[in-house]
């Protein structure tokens, strides 16, 4: 089950596209965290979802909101995915255990090996501020993403 808005968002440590550790609770106090789960690097839908990320940059990473994707996929494919698309946020595996970040965001498919759309806005605290859950293969709008970021800033 997703952790709902209000609760505490469970904490991880993945590696990055760069194989560094990224921990969830290592931006407590300091920044709000966009966490947002997709199913696969150079899939179409997550590439163009992540495209309009990069190109708005702006309003998903500031000094104040700092942004975390997540996948299922090896760090050297999140490598070669940033590489070709240009993506200068973290890009975290969830290799392995395969898929266990996602399962504790409740956002993981088992039969399928893969994350739904998740996206969470964690603050400071390391409270949930904003939930949302999406099927694959179903794009998520980043307005309701924006107005969150802007309301938490607010």
């Amino acid at each position: 089950m997703a952790p709902e808005v209000g609760s505490e968002a469970p904490d991880f440590t993945l590696k990055d596209q760069n194989n560094q550790e990224v921990t969830l609770s290592s931006f407590r106090g300091d920044r709000n965290v966009l966490v947002v789960f997709y199913p696969f690097a150079f899939s179409g839908v997550c590439t163009g979802e992540l495209c309009a990320v990069r190109d708005d940059l702006s309003s998903f990473q500031n000094d104040d909101v700092q942004i975390l994707a997540i996948s299922v996929d090896h760090p050297f494919a999140l490598k070669a995915w940033a590489n070709a698309e240009g993506y200068e946020f973290p890009l975290l595996s969830d290799f392995w255990p395969h898929g266990r970040t996602a399962q504790d965001y409740g956002v993981f498919l088992e039969d399928r090996g893969m994350a739904v759309r998740g996206t969470f806005l964690i603050d400071k605290s390391g409270i949930v501020q904003f939930a949302e859950v999406n099927q694959p293969g179903e794009a998520r709008d980043q307005t309701g993403w924006k107005k969150a970021v802007a309301d938490l800033a607010a």
